[in-house]
């Protein structure tokens, strides 16, 4: 049952546009620096992020895909004829050196982003790792945090946050349910 809508269209164009300018402000540009969006709602996350820096800065800056299927370090808590499903890697630049940050909807307790980092230095060997994450729920299970948030949401572990893209849910939104 939903409980709260917790950001509307308005508020997480407004967030993107904030992480936009922090993402600039702290690299002091984006020479050197690579979106990677977490299949599947961070691709549209960083997707978007490009467009605003693109918009602040007049330049382009690469935005690449990771699929961290993987590297999950809860693949042996598989259900019986669960094979899982791997979507493929689509990094368009060469990581060494570069500033490397990672893009998802929902940072938890912080498996996802481990199991990112693993993907990307088995990738290449990037001089920075940054985090850029829509929503920070807290309840970090590793000593994990975001370079970048969009809102804390504070929430018992027991309720569900839901993140709605319009490239993926025909809407974007951003709910708390029971």
């Amino acid at each position: 049952m939903e409980k709260a809508v917790v950001l509307d269209q308005q508020a997480i164009r407004r967030a993107l546009t904030r992480i936009a300018h922090e993402i600039i402000e702290r690299n002091k540009g984006i020479e050197d620096c690579v979106l990677i969006g977490i299949k599947t709602r961070g691709i549209y996350l960083a997707q978007r992020l490009a467009e605003r820096i693109f918009q602040i800065e007049g330049q382009r800056i690469p935005v690449g895909e990771l699929d961290i299927t993987l590297y999950r370090d809860d693949l042996t808590v598989k259900t019986k004829n669960d094979d899982p499903e791997v979507k493929g890697s689509d990094i368009p630049v060469d990581l060494n050196g570069k500033t490397v940050i990672l893009v998802d909807d929902v940072l938890y307790t912080g498996r996802t982003v481990r199991a990112a980092m693993d993907a990307i230095m088995d990738i290449g060997r990037p001089s920075h790792i940054q985090m850029a994450a829509l929503i920070d729920r807290g309840h970090r299970e590793l000593p994990i945090r975001a370079d970048y948030i969009g809102k804390n949401i504070p929430s018992a572990k027991t309720e569900r946050i839901v993140v709605t893209l319009e490239e993926v849910d025909e809407e974007d939104r951003i709910s708390i349910y029971e």
